[in-house]
């Protein structure tokens, strides 16, 4: 026998009306499986649109950060006849990031000393990475700290920098000797005909 409790005067039953969280129907609301269908339909087509400017981006960084270190080493060759100094542009490959020290090669007992402020240590930022870089006839360097060092009398060593991006792009960067001219190439192209390239 099935006995039917009184309800509270005021409560939401006694004024005709569904308990908090139900519906008229005494049904929790939610969503449809159609509903849920649509909602993941509508993100696949959008991320199916927007997937090819994410590669867009990730070649402009590269651009941009290639041009950054270019600039960087420009500034390095005309710094070091202008100050008489030895500066060294510094790759640290493990940590994927590069820095400026700097050595007055008329102090006695004369190191290399960090260089602060805007020639800091610069990271690389996330999907792009400094592959490797080759300096004279030191060879390639793949792992630690390697260092390309600018003279007060005008010289370079020759370098040659492949940076890459996580969706394949290669830039080539080789440094002019003589002059300290940088030039980008797109590409990964080695470093003896990157150095016969440049100009």
């Amino acid at each position: 026998m099935f006995i039917e409790r009184p309800t509270a005067p005021g409560s939401a039953a006694a004024r005709g009306r569904p308990s908090p969280g139900r519906n008229r129907h005494g049904c929790v609301p939610g969503f449809t499986l159609l509903e849920i269908a649509i909602v993941l339909f509508i993100m696949g087509l959008i991320m199916t649109i927007a997937l090819p400017y994410f590669g867009g981006l990730t070649g402009a960084r590269l651009k941009s950060e290639a041009r950054r270190l270019a600039g960087r080493a420009t500034y390095l060759y005309d710094a070091a006849a202008s100050q008489q100094m030895v500066m060294r542009l510094n790759f640290d490959l493990d940590t994927n990031s590069y820095f400026v020290t700097s050595l007055d090669p008329y102090q006695p007992m004369a190191t290399f000393h960090p260089v602060g402020g805007v020639l800091g240590q610069v990271a690389m930022p996330p999907g792009i990475r400094i592959r490797d870089v080759t300096i004279g006839t030191l060879g390639t360097a793949t792992r630690g700290i390697v260092g390309c060092l600018f003279y007060p009398t005008g010289w370079v060593d020759a370098t040659v920098i492949h940076l890459d991006a996580s969706n394949g792009e290669v830039f080539t960067l080789a440094i002019n000797p003589l002059t300290g001219r940088v030039s980008i190439i797109p590409g990964d192209i080695n470093p003896s005909q990157a150095q016969l390239g440049v100009q």
